[in-house]
């Protein structure tokens, strides 16, 4: 499915690769953005984020890229720099352009093949593909994610890249780009699981009634985990005012992933800010932290199963299935 993101200025592409299951997703802002992030979680994997403290002196960024492949995935943000460079974008130094692009990753390694990576090429194919309508689902940074993780590989279920919007009375529009790749479930608005850890029956475990059981100190050193977010708006914020939005946004993440934050969680959201209209930082906040979680549960379901694992479609099929090979009763 496609979504048109509604703001000028402001382009998201992809590179998929399905075999391999991992792939990256860059939004770009090729004519500058302001931006900030909130890392949050044991085990993130970063590029270029303390730009994006109020107390950096770079201005703007022109691009945030989300990536599979680990730490190696980082490599995919010299891609884009080069595309941008191409094009004339970046920070005028006097000397060059330097186009700046903050990034952050997922480890998808568990799936397809942990060998391949995204690559420069990759973001820079990526980056030449981004237009304002893009696709959710098991593309991009989502290829290769997956959430309910407490478990070993056959109870999780496949995740992937999910987009929320919404229209502020101002006219400001508010956007969530998301990437699920968590340990923990993911929540319907009911507060019930919508998709994660799956008990020997099929049924949800419910990973964080699991946790409370336990008598030991569980050890999951195996897994890698992470939930990325990038919030956009066309709304005018300084980067002290987007570091706010940030921060307020986490509340969405832990809404919709639950547990969330955790010692092997690496999450993250980033805020960007490219237009002029007007809001404010408690109208934004509350806007970013409802995109967050919106997008994070567009993930799972728009997601589809990749590297045999299943997705909640999958499950939702089979379960329609199984009613309609019940016997309908007989009438005496």
């Amino acid at each position: 499915m496609t979504v048109d993101i509604g703001i000028d200025g402001v382009f998201i592409g992809h590179h998929t690769d399905v075999v391999a299951c991992t792939g990256c997703t860059i939004i770009l802002s090729p004519g500058g953005a302001v931006a900030s992030v909130d890392v949050r979680g044991g085990a993130p994997g970063t590029r270029e984020t303390d730009l994006l403290s109020p107390l950096s002196s770079p201005p703007l960024v022109h691009g945030i890229l989300l990536t599979g492949g680990s730490a190696f995935g980082l490599a995919a943000a010299d891609g884009v720099v080069q595309y941008l460079e191409e094009n004339g974008y970046g920070f005028d130094t006097g000397y060059a352009r330097v186009p700046l692009v903050p990034a952050a990753v997922v480890y998808d390694l568990a799936l397809g093949r942990p060998d391949v990576r995204p690559r420069p090429e990759h973001g820079y194919t990526a980056a030449a593909a981004a237009a304002r309508e893009v696709e959710e689902g098991s593309v991009g940074a989502g290829t290769g994610a997956t959430v309910g993780k407490v478990r070993r590989e056959r109870s999780w279920m496949k995740a992937g890249l999910g987009i929320a919007k919404v229209e502020l009375p101002g006219g400001a529009t508010v956007v969530g780009v998301s990437v699920v790749n968590a340990f923990g479930d993911v929540l319907g608005s009911d507060g019930n699981v919508l998709a994660g850890a799956l008990a020997d029956d099929g049924s949800f475990l419910d990973t964080r009634r699991h946790l409370l059981t336990l008598d030991d100190h569980p050890h999951f050193d195996r897994m890698q985990n992470t939930t990325l977010c990038c919030v956009v708006t066309d709304a005018v914020l300084t980067k002290t005012q987007a570091a706010s939005v940030a921060r307020m946004a986490h509340d969405g993440m832990a809404r919709a992933v639950s547990p969330v934050h955790t010692p092997v969680d690496g999450d993250v959201i980033f805020v960007l800010s490219c237009g002029s209209k007007r809001s404010n930082v408690f109208q934004m906040g509350s806007a970013a932290a409802r995109v967050v979680a919106q997008s994070i549960r567009r993930g799972v379901r728009q997601a589809t199963g990749v590297g045999g694992v299943r997705a909640l479609c999958d499950l939702e099929s089979a379960k329609a299935q199984s009613a309609m090979d019940e016997p309908s009763g007989t009438c005496t």
